[in-house]
């Protein structure tokens, strides 16, 4: 029996290509927009922007230290630097240039990170990193982004070319459904009531908004009310949505394709229990690493799909 979403699709993109066109058009709107890669020009769909300015696209190669190091200086010259790599070398290997030379001295670099999470798939544990976000946000001065689908991921481009600061962009590498407008537009820092609910409110972010959108309906079969909320910008994270949101249903699940620990369950919960403790639970990668599959085998398997995220909210509801 199909469900009834409240959300549909009819296409299916990485959201990396949601970065790629949205860094195109940013280059397009803004001379000032320049692009550098460390040797994954196709990964990153950086192509398109590299062909049409090819007078501001730098190949770095496999430098990556040295990439972050070049927009530090591009960016203390006026320009706005986009940097371009797999999540695990945008962070855990340039974690010291980046807090040395951007987050300290707050210059607007964009670091834009792609294959990130579990859903890189075969590749496997070596290159899914699930730590990410919480070394980013840890950094004074970091903007900290998870768009959910191609649609807002290119939004969400566009909007950090237009926001004076160092960014952390995460997108990733399979097919998704393009289920929000095409037209929207990006707030950074404000969350997406997408579902209105009474009884639980859903958390999500990146590739586990649109499962959180498949529980709902899963939820409200058996007659359990879910509010669904869009959280697409990690740091500064919207607390006055995720009040709002606890304080009429009581309890509260979090959703990420993120370690446990460190995310954004993480930061929901300091917020809760600052302001108004309640019961959350989390969906999201139990204290290990991953491995080679397909994303859908590794969503299952580490209990990031709509089914876990349905067992969550019934646990929280116990808890209330």
């Amino acid at each position: 029996m199909s469900l009834d979403l409240k959300f549909n699709y009819t296409e299916k993109k990485d959201t990396r290509s949601g970065f790629g066109d949205g860094l195109l058009e940013a280059g397009r709107r803004n001379p000032k927009v320049v692009g550098l890669c460390a040797d994954l020009i196709g990964s990153l769909k950086m192509g398109a922007f590299q062909k049409e300015f090819p007078e501001r696209f730098f190949q770095t190669g496999i430098a990556e230290a040295n990439m972050i190091g070049l927009a530090a200086g591009m960016a203390t010259s006026g320009k706005i630097p986009f940097t371009g790599t797999f999540a695990n070398f945008s962070t855990g290997r340039v974690y010291d240039q980046i807090r040395q030379s951007v987050a300290y001295s707050d210059k607007n670099v964009k670091i834009c990170a792609s294959h990130a999470g579990l859903t890189l798939g075969e590749d496997g544990a070596t290159h899914q990193i699930l730590e990410d976000m919480g070394m980013m946000k840890m950094l004074p001065h970091m903007t900290v982004i998870n768009p959910c689908d191609y649609n807002q991921t290119k939004a969400a481009t566009l909007a950090i070319a237009e926001y004076e600061g160092p960014v952390y962009l995460r997108f990733g590498r399979p097919s998704w459904p393009i289920f929000t407008p095409a037209d929207q537009k990006f707030e950074i820092g404000k969350a997406w009531k997408m579902i209105d609910g009474k009884d639980v409110s859903i958390f999500a972010t990146g590739h586990l908004v649109w499962e959180a959108v498949v529980a709902e309906a899963m939820l409200r079969e058996e007659g359990i009310s879910a509010e669904v909320i869009n959280i697409h910008t990690i740091k500064p994270l919207d607390e006055e949505a995720i009040l709002e949101s606890v304080k009429k249903t009581g309890c509260a699940v979090s959703a990420e394709e993120h370690q446990i620990n460190g995310g954004l369950g993480d930061s929901i919960a300091q917020t809760l229990i600052r302001h108004n403790p309640a019961p959350l639970e989390y969906v999201a990668v139990n204290d290990s690493f991953g491995e080679s599959g397909t994303p859908t085998e590794l969503l299952e398997k580490y209990g990031l799909n709509a089914e876990n995220i349905v067992k969550a909210v019934k646990r929280a509801l116990a808890r209330k």
